[in-house]
This record gives structure tokens, sequence and C-alpha cells, in this order.
């Protein structure tokens, strides 16, 4: 398969990812498949350019700089810089790329701010996602209505954290990933009798491991992730359907429903009762 190569440019201000920014595309998304021969030397860059190899070989040199081009190799050059991109010729580069400003709320470019920019080189890890956002924002951006150029820059905006977020963490090991699909299931079955010895038995872990490796994952004990789990479900059936206290109770596991409504309270801050009054706006909290 030979490779593609994402653009995208962009103009920023003092902004970091940590804080909000807005963008606004410059150009249409563009897949290159490039010829034999292909060899890119930039004039200075006009605006930031997002950069993402799907496939193919090659060397991307900056400066004094040098990376290896490799299946999703990404990079976001900003405005003046010079880029030198070479190719394998026998594995020739496919190149997808979208050009792009950062503005205010007003709809103003904003001054450069080097901060937005993520890690030069990086290979993207999860290139189906990428190469979804890619693909929409294509599509939105070719329907040249409203609702398309919005979701064009938003699809942008998303490319531009997640290189952001994947360069800044590291790959997931087996374990991260068998504990978020641990954390996914609790929320989808609050009620379940989740317990923590088989929960960890599940990811070849000791209980106390476990427990770290959840905390440092959740921010909370697997215990009192699971409770609080159950109680924000209690509270969305309780405000989105007409099912009694009593009857929440019992499918979310709750065998007594004086100790259903002290832990709601003790950790919602008011019992079931009070808050299913106030939905109907019987009496403020």
């Amino acid at each position: 398969m030979r490779s593609v190569v994402l653009f995208a440019h962009m103009d920023t201000a003092q902004i970091c990812p940590e804080t909000d920014f807005e963008v606004r595309l410059t150009g249409p998304p563009t897949y290159w498949y490039c010829e034999p021969g292909w060899e890119w030397k930039a004039r200075p860059l006009p605006d930031y350019l997002l950069w993402w190899v799907i496939d193919g070989v090659g060397r991307m040199h900056l400066g004094d700089h040098a990376w290896p081009l490799t299946t999703g190799s990404s990079f976001v050059f900003a405005p003046g810089e010079r880029p030198h991109g070479q190719q394998d010729p026998v594995r020739r580069l496919v190149v997808y790329g979208m050009h792009f400003d950062v503005v205010e709320d007003r709809g103003e470019p904003v001054a450069a701010a080097p901060e937005v920019v993520p890690a030069r080189g990086h290979v993207i890890r999860d290139t189906a996602f990428f190469s979804a956002l890619a693909r929409r924002c294509d599509a939105a951006c070719r329907r040249k209505d409203a609702l398309g150029t919005r979701q064009s820059r938003v699809y942008l905006k998303a490319m531009v954290l997640h290189l952001h977020e994947e360069a800044r963490h590291p790959a997931p090991s087996g374990i991260d990933e068998a504990l978020d699909e641990i954390v996914r299931a609790i929320q989808q079955e609050p009620g379940r009798r989740w317990r923590v010895n088989e929960l960890a038995h599940q990811v070849h872990l000791s209980r106390a491991q476990f427990a770290r490796r959840f905390h440092a994952a959740t921010g909370q004990s697997p215990v009192h992730f699971m409770i609080y789990a159950r109680l924000e479900r209690a509270r969305q059936l309780m405000q989105d359907t007409t099912m009694t206290v009593e009857q929440i109770a019992d499918v979310l596991g709750y065998n007594d429903i004086a100790f259903f409504s002290r832990q709601y309270k003790q950790y919602l801050g008011h019992t079931p009762g009070v808050f299913r009054r106030q939905v109907y706006g019987l009496t403020p909290v």
C-alpha cells in the first residue's frame, strides 16, 4: 500500500493544549500519492501545516533536525518553516494534508505560539481513529455548507489534540487496556455485583496491585468507583424515568432501601427522596 500524508495549516497565539483554542481551515484537506521522483522542498510556510504519513517510507528534514518517515509519522509545521521531505523510491509516500489558522473568538488569526505544536515526528499509535477523523474532516469540508465548515473545524482540532495526547503519554500496556475495559464494564452495569478479587484475578494482579493501578487510572479506589457508578446511575434514573426509589434501589443491587438512602446522602449530599422532589419541582435541595 502506498502512503498518504495529511497537512494542516494553523496560526497560533498564547495558546497551549491545556487551554482552549479554535481553528479555521485555510484550504481543503488533500490526499497525495507521491509520484516517482517526488521530493518536497517547501517555501517558507504562510501558516501551520499538519502533516501525516499514512503509508510509505522516507525522511523529513527541518533545519538541523531530521526524522525517519514511516506509517503514522506526524508533524505540525509552523509559519515560516521550510520542511524538506524525501521518500524511498520503492515504498513511496501517501500523504494527507490540511492548512489552517488558530483564531480568536472573533475569527481573527492569533500570533504564533510554538507550544501548540506537538512533538515532531511522533508516530501515531491509534491510526484507525486518526484516519477516521481525517476522512470525516475531508468529507465535511467538501460539502461546503455551514454545518460542514463547523464540523471540519471540530475534526481538525480533535486531530491536533490527539497528537498532543499521544506524544505526551506512553502507549498503554496490556494491563492498562484491561483496566479500561473493566472501568467501562462497571459504568455500563453498575448494578452488577462486582468483586475486587475477581477483577484483580482477571488482569493477573494481586488485590493490592490491582487497587493501586485502578486508583492511578481513575483517581478512586475500586470500591468507591463502584459505589459512585451505582449512585450516579440511580440519580439518572430518578431524573429521567418514573421508576420509584424502591425500584431503582432494587435494580442497582440494593436489598435495603434504608441503606441505599444513607449511602446516597453520604456520597451525593442529599437523600434520594429530596432529589426526586427537586426533579418534580416540589422542593429545592
